[in-house]
């Protein structure tokens, strides 16, 4: 894995993760009791965005060692990866 690919893979991790975690402990405002004119009901009520975007840079750091661990300790190698449609004949 060279450098492009692996800030290309960290990237992709980060924004998949942060499509997850944002979710997370979400509120609307309606459940809140709070609407906002001009805004829908279900908009969040407190989002808590920079706490979020810690939580998704801390978990898409994991998730990316764990991968760079099984692509650079040569435990799937290309040749392995070439060979799957053997395996699932």
């Amino acid at each position: 894995m060279n450098l492009t690919g692996a800030i290309v893979l960290y990237a992709v991790l980060w924004f998949l993760t942060l499509f997850v975690v944002i979710l997370i402990g979400q509120q609307s405002q309606q459940d809140a009791g709070e609407v906002v004119p001009g805004t829908p009901a279900g908009a969040p009520a407190d989002l808590r965005l920079k706490r979020k975007l810690i939580w998704t840079t801390a978990i898409a750091a994991v998730i990316w060692a764990a991968i760079a661990v099984v692509i650079l300790g040569g435990f799937v190698t290309r040749g392995d990866i070439a060979n799957l449609d053997r395996v699932f004949r």
